[in-house]
């Protein structure tokens, strides 16, 4: 545990922290810098032609930040990368400000101590920062509310020319990329909003066995827990960009208010984590039968010898796109779990929601 904290501190110097202090202090402004800089940039953002973005969810550690690689590796994609911290909601802008200054530095392994190396220019979840400057009354409480709707029309004007943003940063290195892609967990609470705002968006949610998927959560929860206590500005980061997957920073989507009357310390019983698997897959399931979400197995991710089905599902137009961020996939890991302290017909109710996901999945 006191690894992961020193990684982080390790990689977030005095400079870097007084910098993202700065930004996050200043979100608001940055709102109105974004007009700014779309006015600079409005001949390059005018020669991008954007095509139907690509948003993957679900809980954590069930493959998003695989897919997410994958897709950000391909031809075809932009992602939000970790050259677009601190400012965000400006990424143009910010990047002929520190290009100058910008370094390579070595990938390290991730704060998830899962094996996965990071660089300055790995794909990173940072969308949920719009989200959470446009709709803050969502994350007041101890639980995130879902979003019934978002189709507020200054929201969507500013998504949308972010997403060109991102695309025109990236398609400066990669000419061919004019598709947004982004893992962002919770938009697993605003299905099916986003898909009725985003009337172009695909949905990607991938899924994984119950009670493996739980005690993974567990495990992660309590890492980030103990990463939180020593370095505060771990804390910070993290709530920062919208990350409120464990530690302290946790705050569970309030599924058909599965949360209510719950205290947050359960989050130490694996029961906790299957219960909410079971909230946030049902919620899903009641939005599977739209044709732009596509149910994607972890297990048989991790199994898949090549990722046409996934490539034909996204309407690309070369089968093989996808086959180099395939070599990277390796068979999910199986563990040994003590399931005395959980509830047999929750383990049954989430286990025969899992499979029948199975059943509807493209992997």
């Amino acid at each position: 545990m006191a690894t992961a904290a020193l990684s982080f501190k390790n990689r977030y110097g005095r400079l870097d922290r007084l910098l993202h202090r700065v930004a996050f202090a200043t979100t608001w402004a940055q709102r109105g810098t974004a007009d700014i800089e779309e006015r600079l940039f409005r001949k390059e953002l005018a020669a991008v032609e954007l095509g139907p973005p690509v948003l993957i969810t679900g809980l954590p550690r069930a493959g998003t930040t695989i897919l997410l690689e994958i897709l950000a590796g391909s031809s075809t994609f932009a992602s939000h990368t970790y050259r677009d911290m601190p400012f965000v909601l400006c990424p143009l802008l910010w990047n002929r400000l520190s290009k100058p200054f910008q370094r390579q530095g070595a990938p390290r392994e991730r704060a998830h101590g899962d094996g996965i190396q990071l660089s300055a220019d790995s794909p990173e979840a940072f969308e949920e920062v719009l989200w959470q400057r446009f709709w803050p009354q969502h994350y007041r409480g101890s639980t995130i509310v879902t979003w019934p709707r978002c189709d507020e029309a200054e929201f969507l004007e500013f998504f949308r020319s972010h997403m060109r943003k991102i695309v025109t940063l990236r398609a400066r290195d990669k000419p061919t990329a004019t598709r947004y892609v982004s893992k962002n967990n919770l938009n697993v609470a605003r299905i099916p909003a986003v898909l009725d705002a985003c009337s172009d968006a695909t949905v990607l949610v991938p899924f994984r066995e119950p009670v493996q998927h739980a005690v993974s959560l567990l495990r992660q929860h309590e890492r980030f827990l103990a990463m939180h206590t020593e370095d505060a500005f771990a804390k910070r980061y993290m709530a920062d960009i919208g990350h409120f997957d464990f530690g302290a920073n946790l705050k569970p989507i309030n599924f058909g208010g599965w949360m209510n009357g719950r205290s947050i310390q359960e989050a130490h019983e694996l029961g906790f984590w299957l219960d909410y698997w079971i909230a946030t897959y049902q919620h899903v399931q009641k939005n599977a039968a739209n044709d732009r979400l596509h149910l994607i197995c972890f297990e048989a991710l991790g199994a898949a010898l090549d990722l046409k089905q996934l490539a034909d599902c996204l309407g690309l137009l070369e089968p093989d796109s996808l086959q180099a961020g395939a070599k990277r996939l390796r068979p999910a890991k199986m563990h040994e779990v003590d399931q005395a302290g959980l509830n047999p017909s929750q383990v049954a109710k989430a286990t025969d929601l899992y499979e029948q996901m199975r059943r509807e999945s493209i992997l």
